[in-house]
Protein backbone atom coordinates (compact mmCIF):
# COMPACT_ATOMS: atom_id res chain seq x y z
CA UNK A 1 0.00 0.00 0.00
CA UNK A 2 1.29 3.47 -0.98
CA UNK A 3 1.69 6.07 1.46
CA UNK A 4 -1.17 8.00 -0.43
CA UNK A 5 -3.25 4.85 -0.32
CA UNK A 6 -2.71 4.21 3.29
CA UNK A 7 -3.39 8.09 4.61
CA UNK A 8 -6.71 7.84 2.49
CA UNK A 9 -8.00 4.59 3.99
CA UNK A 10 -6.88 4.71 7.61
CA UNK A 11 -6.35 8.63 8.84
CA UNK A 12 -10.20 9.70 9.51
CA UNK A 13 -10.42 11.71 12.53
CA UNK A 14 -9.06 14.35 15.10
CA UNK A 15 -5.86 15.37 13.87
CA UNK A 16 -5.46 12.17 11.85
CA UNK A 17 -7.92 13.50 9.29
CA UNK A 18 -6.78 16.45 9.46
CA UNK A 19 -3.87 14.94 7.87
CA UNK A 20 -5.48 13.86 5.21
CA UNK A 21 -7.49 16.37 4.54
CA UNK A 22 -4.47 18.95 4.77
CA UNK A 23 -2.56 16.27 2.50
CA UNK A 24 -5.78 15.86 -0.07
CA UNK A 25 -6.21 19.42 -0.02
CA UNK A 26 -2.64 20.45 -0.61
CA UNK A 27 -2.06 17.75 -3.60
CA UNK A 28 -5.29 19.45 -5.43
CA UNK A 29 -3.84 22.77 -5.00
CA UNK A 30 -0.50 21.87 -6.53
CA UNK A 31 -2.30 19.53 -9.43
CA UNK A 32 -4.12 22.37 -9.96
CA UNK A 33 -0.90 25.22 -10.50
CA UNK A 34 -0.19 26.20 -6.72
CA UNK A 35 3.62 25.88 -5.40
CA UNK A 36 4.47 25.60 -1.61
CA UNK A 37 6.41 28.47 0.35
CA UNK A 38 7.77 26.29 3.74
CA UNK A 39 8.45 27.59 6.78
CA UNK A 40 10.91 25.50 8.88
CA UNK A 41 10.95 26.13 12.74
CA UNK A 42 12.37 24.00 15.66
CA UNK A 43 15.03 20.76 14.80
CA UNK A 44 13.38 19.96 11.58
CA UNK A 45 16.98 19.41 9.92
CA UNK A 46 17.96 17.43 12.81
CA UNK A 47 15.24 15.55 12.30
CA UNK A 48 16.52 14.58 8.81
CA UNK A 49 13.50 16.07 7.36
CA UNK A 50 15.30 16.24 3.89
CA UNK A 51 15.05 12.89 3.54
CA UNK A 52 11.12 13.78 1.89
CA UNK A 53 12.01 17.65 1.26
CA UNK A 54 14.84 17.17 -0.99
CA UNK A 55 12.67 15.49 -3.68
CA UNK A 56 10.09 17.58 -3.05
CA UNK A 57 12.23 20.66 -4.41
CA UNK A 58 13.88 18.77 -6.88
CA UNK A 59 9.77 18.02 -8.18
CA UNK A 60 9.63 21.70 -8.47
CA UNK A 61 6.72 21.73 -5.53
CA UNK A 62 8.93 24.16 -3.51
CA UNK A 63 9.21 27.92 -4.32
CA UNK A 64 11.00 29.27 -1.27
CA UNK A 65 11.95 28.09 2.06
CA UNK A 66 11.65 30.67 5.23
CA UNK A 67 13.71 28.50 8.28
CA UNK A 68 15.81 29.12 11.38
CA UNK A 69 19.65 29.08 11.51
CA UNK A 70 19.20 26.34 13.11
CA UNK A 71 17.61 24.22 10.40
CA UNK A 72 20.27 25.83 8.05
CA UNK A 73 23.10 24.79 9.79
CA UNK A 74 21.82 21.81 11.08
CA UNK A 75 20.72 19.98 7.84
CA UNK A 76 24.89 20.70 6.68
CA UNK A 77 26.21 19.96 9.57
CA UNK A 78 24.76 16.55 9.44
CA UNK A 79 25.73 16.18 5.53
CA UNK A 80 29.23 16.51 7.13
CA UNK A 81 29.71 14.35 10.02
CA UNK A 82 26.53 12.34 9.92
CA UNK A 83 28.89 9.35 11.06
CA UNK A 84 29.98 10.87 13.71
CA UNK A 85 26.69 11.64 15.61
CA UNK A 86 25.17 9.71 18.58
CA UNK A 87 21.75 8.50 19.24
CA UNK A 88 20.63 8.45 22.65
CA UNK A 89 18.23 5.79 23.67
CA UNK A 90 17.45 6.73 26.90
CA UNK A 91 17.40 10.25 26.96
CA UNK A 92 14.58 11.21 29.68
CA UNK A 93 16.92 9.35 32.21
CA UNK A 94 20.06 11.36 31.59
CA UNK A 95 21.29 13.49 34.33
CA UNK A 96 22.69 16.78 34.35
CA UNK A 97 26.13 14.64 35.32
CA UNK A 98 25.34 12.67 32.06
CA UNK A 99 24.50 16.12 30.13
CA UNK A 100 28.05 17.61 31.50
CA UNK A 101 29.94 14.17 30.23
CA UNK A 102 28.29 14.81 26.54
CA UNK A 103 29.77 18.39 26.18
CA UNK A 104 33.69 17.03 27.77
CA UNK A 105 32.66 14.50 24.61
CA UNK A 106 32.37 17.42 22.40
CA UNK A 107 28.27 16.02 22.01
CA UNK A 108 25.74 18.47 21.46
CA UNK A 109 22.27 16.73 22.48
CA UNK A 110 18.95 17.98 21.14
CA UNK A 111 16.56 15.34 22.42
CA UNK A 112 17.78 12.22 21.48
CA UNK A 113 20.74 13.17 19.07
CA UNK A 114 23.69 14.63 19.97
CA UNK A 115 25.52 16.59 17.24
CA UNK A 116 29.44 16.34 17.10
CA UNK A 117 31.28 19.90 18.11
CA UNK A 118 34.63 19.09 16.50
CA UNK A 119 33.33 16.85 13.46
CA UNK A 120 30.33 19.32 12.65
CA UNK A 121 30.13 22.34 13.74
CA UNK A 122 34.14 23.34 13.92
CA UNK A 123 34.22 21.58 10.33
CA UNK A 124 31.92 23.98 8.65
CA UNK A 125 33.54 27.01 10.73
CA UNK A 126 37.23 25.76 9.09
CA UNK A 127 35.48 25.39 5.41
CA UNK A 128 33.84 28.54 5.63
CA UNK A 129 35.83 31.23 7.13
CA UNK A 130 37.98 31.42 4.06
CA UNK A 131 34.70 32.98 2.56
CA UNK A 132 33.81 35.21 4.68
CA UNK A 133 37.72 36.66 5.12
CA UNK A 134 37.84 37.10 1.49
CA UNK A 135 34.12 39.24 1.43
CA UNK A 136 35.08 41.34 3.90
CA UNK A 137 38.76 42.13 2.24
CA UNK A 138 36.93 42.90 -0.87
CA UNK A 139 34.27 45.03 1.02
CA UNK A 140 31.79 42.60 -0.23
CA UNK A 141 28.50 41.10 1.48
CA UNK A 142 25.97 38.64 1.40
CA UNK A 143 23.42 37.18 2.85
CA UNK A 144 23.84 34.19 5.69
CA UNK A 145 22.92 31.13 3.08
CA UNK A 146 24.64 32.66 0.37
CA UNK A 147 27.68 31.59 1.88
CA UNK A 148 26.27 28.12 2.53
CA UNK A 149 25.51 27.71 -1.23
CA UNK A 150 28.64 28.90 -2.70
CA UNK A 151 30.44 26.76 -0.10
CA UNK A 152 28.47 23.63 -1.04
CA UNK A 153 28.41 24.30 -4.76
CA UNK A 154 32.47 25.23 -4.98
CA UNK A 155 32.91 21.86 -3.23
CA UNK A 156 34.47 23.35 -0.08
CA UNK A 157 32.87 21.02 2.30
CA UNK A 158 34.12 17.11 3.13
CA UNK A 159 30.54 15.85 3.44
CA UNK A 160 30.09 12.46 4.30
CA UNK A 161 26.32 12.35 4.48
CA UNK A 162 24.02 11.05 1.94
CA UNK A 163 23.68 13.61 -0.50
CA UNK A 164 20.38 12.78 -1.76
CA UNK A 165 19.15 13.44 1.77
CA UNK A 166 19.95 17.42 1.81
CA UNK A 167 17.59 20.08 1.76
CA UNK A 168 20.04 22.53 1.67
CA UNK A 169 22.10 21.08 -1.37
CA UNK A 170 19.10 20.49 -3.28
CA UNK A 171 17.99 24.27 -2.62
CA UNK A 172 21.72 24.94 -3.94
CA UNK A 173 21.53 22.92 -7.05
CA UNK A 174 17.91 24.77 -7.65
CA UNK A 175 18.94 27.99 -6.66
CA UNK A 176 15.95 27.77 -4.62
CA UNK A 177 15.24 31.33 -2.95
CA UNK A 178 15.89 31.03 1.03
CA UNK A 179 14.93 33.39 3.57
CA UNK A 180 16.75 33.56 7.05
CA UNK A 181 15.40 35.63 9.51
CA UNK A 182 17.23 36.02 12.99
CA UNK A 183 20.22 34.65 11.73
CA UNK A 184 22.43 35.64 14.43
CA UNK A 185 20.40 33.59 16.73
CA UNK A 186 22.03 30.39 15.47
CA UNK A 187 25.55 28.57 16.02
CA UNK A 188 27.26 29.90 12.81
CA UNK A 189 25.43 33.52 13.55
CA UNK A 190 27.59 33.13 17.32
CA UNK A 191 30.93 31.80 15.56
CA UNK A 192 30.42 35.12 13.55
CA UNK A 193 29.97 37.67 15.71
CA UNK A 194 33.19 36.32 17.47
CA UNK A 195 35.43 36.78 14.61
CA UNK A 196 33.94 40.09 14.32
CA UNK A 197 35.04 40.88 17.97
CA UNK A 198 38.36 39.17 17.92
CA UNK A 199 39.74 39.29 13.92
CA UNK A 200 39.08 41.95 11.40
CA UNK A 201 35.54 40.72 9.50
CA UNK A 202 33.69 43.29 8.73
CA UNK A 203 30.38 43.27 10.93
CA UNK A 204 29.00 44.38 7.30
CA UNK A 205 30.14 41.32 5.26
CA UNK A 206 26.75 39.43 6.44
CA UNK A 207 23.33 41.05 5.32
CA UNK A 208 20.86 41.42 7.76
CA UNK A 209 16.95 40.15 7.93
CA UNK A 210 16.31 43.96 6.61
CA UNK A 211 18.33 42.73 3.38
CA UNK A 212 16.00 39.66 3.84
CA UNK A 213 12.72 41.35 3.92
CA UNK A 214 13.51 43.47 1.07
CA UNK A 215 14.56 40.40 -0.91
CA UNK A 216 11.23 38.51 0.18
CA UNK A 217 9.30 41.55 -1.34
CA UNK A 218 10.95 41.88 -4.64
CA UNK A 219 10.66 37.92 -4.90
CA UNK A 220 6.85 38.00 -3.68
CA UNK A 221 5.96 40.72 -6.33
CA UNK A 222 7.32 38.87 -9.12
CA UNK A 223 5.63 35.20 -8.50
CA UNK A 224 2.91 34.36 -10.81
CA UNK A 225 1.20 31.04 -9.43
CA UNK A 226 -0.79 30.91 -6.43
CA UNK A 227 1.17 30.04 -3.02
CA UNK A 228 0.48 27.79 -0.60
CA UNK A 229 2.03 28.61 2.82
CA UNK A 230 3.23 25.77 4.38
CA UNK A 231 4.16 26.43 8.09
CA UNK A 232 6.29 23.88 10.39
CA UNK A 233 6.18 25.02 13.80
CA UNK A 234 5.87 29.55 14.67
CA UNK A 235 8.57 31.58 15.64
CA UNK A 236 10.11 34.01 13.28
CA UNK A 237 10.39 31.38 10.62
CA UNK A 238 6.49 31.24 9.98
CA UNK A 239 6.44 35.26 11.30
CA UNK A 240 8.53 36.59 9.07
CA UNK A 241 7.59 35.36 5.55
CA UNK A 242 3.69 35.82 5.92
CA UNK A 243 4.02 39.60 7.09
CA UNK A 244 5.21 39.94 3.24
CA UNK A 245 1.97 40.94 2.17
CA UNK A 246 0.27 42.95 4.41
CA UNK A 247 3.65 45.24 4.00
CA UNK A 248 3.45 45.19 0.81
CA UNK A 249 -0.44 45.73 0.59
CA UNK A 250 -0.60 48.55 3.69
CA UNK A 251 2.75 49.98 4.25
CA UNK A 252 3.89 50.62 0.73
CA UNK A 253 0.30 50.94 -0.87
CA UNK A 254 0.85 47.79 -3.01
CA UNK A 255 -1.75 45.57 -4.87
CA UNK A 256 -0.43 42.06 -4.25
CA UNK A 257 -2.34 38.79 -3.89
CA UNK A 258 -2.66 37.45 -0.65
CA UNK A 259 -1.25 33.70 0.13
CA UNK A 260 -3.42 31.22 -2.05
CA UNK A 261 -3.59 28.43 1.14
CA UNK A 262 -2.30 27.76 4.38
CA UNK A 263 -1.38 24.96 7.39
CA UNK A 264 0.29 24.42 10.17
CA UNK A 265 1.66 21.84 12.22
CA UNK A 266 2.39 23.20 15.77
CA UNK A 267 1.60 22.41 19.53
CA UNK A 268 1.58 26.23 20.78
CA UNK A 269 -1.55 27.38 22.16
CA UNK A 270 -2.97 30.25 21.34
CA UNK A 271 -4.32 30.79 24.94
CA UNK A 272 -1.64 32.97 26.29
CA UNK A 273 -1.15 35.29 23.71
CA UNK A 274 1.28 33.66 21.39
CA UNK A 275 2.31 34.33 17.85
CA UNK A 276 2.81 30.88 17.29
CA UNK A 277 -0.48 29.32 18.10
CA UNK A 278 -2.56 32.33 16.79
CA UNK A 279 -4.99 30.57 14.77
CA UNK A 280 -5.84 30.82 10.80
CA UNK A 281 -8.40 33.33 11.30
CA UNK A 282 -6.76 35.69 13.35
CA UNK A 283 -4.13 35.93 10.34
CA UNK A 284 -7.53 37.41 8.29
CA UNK A 285 -7.67 40.85 10.75
CA UNK A 286 -3.68 41.32 9.63
CA UNK A 287 -4.54 40.93 5.91
CA UNK A 288 -2.49 37.83 5.68
CA UNK A 289 -5.23 35.43 4.70
CA UNK A 290 -8.84 35.63 3.09
CA UNK A 291 -12.07 34.41 4.51
CA UNK A 292 -11.90 31.64 1.33
CA UNK A 293 -8.46 30.73 2.13
CA UNK A 294 -7.91 26.91 2.61
CA UNK A 295 -6.91 26.76 6.19
CA UNK A 296 -5.68 23.71 8.36
CA UNK A 297 -4.25 23.65 11.75
CA UNK A 298 -1.90 20.29 12.55
CA UNK A 299 -1.89 19.84 16.60
CA UNK A 300 1.07 17.34 16.20
CA UNK A 301 4.30 16.63 15.77
CA UNK A 302 5.85 17.97 12.99
CA UNK A 303 8.40 15.37 12.82
CA UNK A 304 6.03 12.65 12.40
CA UNK A 305 3.15 14.66 10.38
CA UNK A 306 5.54 16.82 8.09
CA UNK A 307 7.25 13.62 6.34
CA UNK A 308 3.78 11.64 6.11
CA UNK A 309 2.22 14.74 3.90
CA UNK A 310 5.45 15.33 1.73
CA UNK A 311 5.50 11.59 1.30
CA UNK A 312 1.70 12.23 0.31
CA UNK A 313 2.56 14.55 -2.30
CA UNK A 314 5.38 12.86 -3.66
CA UNK A 315 3.25 9.58 -4.18
CA UNK A 316 1.86 10.39 -7.65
Amino acid sequence: MSIRDFVDSNFHHFNAGEVKRTAQSLASFIANGGKIFLTLAGAMSTARIGKTLAPLIDAGHIVGISCTGANLEEDIFLLTANSHYRSVANWRDLTAADDAKLFTQGMNRVTDVCIPENQAIREIERSILPLWHDYSDNNKSALPHEFIYQALLEDRLSLSGNLSESWVLAAAKNNLPLFVPGWEDSTLGNIFASHVIQSNIAIETIKTGIHYMTELARWYQHQDTPLAFFQIGGGIAGDFPICVVPMLNQDMQKTVPLWSWFCQISEATPSYGGYSGAPPNEKISWGKLTTTTPKFVIESDATIVAPLIFAYILDQ
